[in-house]
């Protein structure tokens, strides 16, 4: 039902991209109008959608017994392979229920690519939480997708400093990597996207970055790693 209601919504909004430049101020008037309709239906979509999420979320902390169904902060986490070490900082693990509701909101921004929005929601994670790993993993690729890179770089060495999951200390690693390289020193990206390779060999973005360091510096093709959060 969503997928034929965007894709109609879509039709719609290429139409109106094929034809506003040659329209006259009316007929811009009229397109316009309709650009508006457009984006208040998706609006309306995306505040429901964020509205069931937390009610969702809610509901799975009133019934904590529902192990059998993974929450989206769960998820994350189940998701996250743990090798290497024997033990794991409680900070990667323990999620308050007070703020369980806000991550789960601040991701539903994040995979809808509203970094802003999204930004907004872990920075209140972290001001009540500041130990919340995954708080701060997701704040630090926000910033990377807002190009804050010097917050973004603030919240990767935090998270390194502080976490026991190889995929999360590769992450750290690889984004440190690319904000590196991002200002044009190469030498110092390449040992990072080492790092984090060594760290996790199965996260393929380091390597992938190293390449396009050595091969390509001057048209740089990087992976933050924002994928892995955007498939959890």
């Amino acid at each position: 039902m969503f997928q034929h209601m965007f894709s109609s919504m879509n039709d719609m909004l290429d139409q109106i991209i094929e034809h506003y430049g040659d329209a006259d101020s009316k007929e811009k008037q009229i397109y316009e109008e309709q650009m508006n309709e457009l984006k208040k239906v998706s609006d309306t979509f995306i505040e429901q959608w964020l509205e069931f999420e937390e009610k969702f979320a809610d509901f799975k902390e009133q019934k904590g017994e529902m192990s059998d169904v993974p929450s989206s902060a769960g998820a994350v986490l189940s998701n996250m392979p743990i090798s290497g070490k024997a033990t794991c900082n409680s900070a990667d693990l323990e999620i308050p229920d007070e703020i369980a509701s806000v991550i789960s909101k601040g991701q539903g921004y994040y995979k809808l690519f509203m970094f802003s929005e999204a930004e907004m929601q872990f920075q209140t994670v972290i001001i009540q939480s500041p130990e919340c790993n995954l708080a701060r993993l997701f704040l630090g690729m926000t910033n990377m997708h807002l190009q804050n890179w010097s917050e973004a770089q603030r919240h990767f060495q935090m998270l390194i400093a502080t976490t026991d999951f190889p995929k999360w200390l590769a992450m750290g690693y690889n984004a440190l990597g690319c904000i590196q390289a991002v200002h044009m020193n190469m030498a110092q990206a390449e040992q990072l996207f080492l790092k984090a390779h060594d760290v996790c060999p199965s996260f393929k973005d380091p390597m992938n970055n190293l390449k396009s360091c050595q091969e390509t510096p001057k048209q740089l093709s990087l992976y933050f790693g924002s994928t892995e959060l955007c498939c959890l």
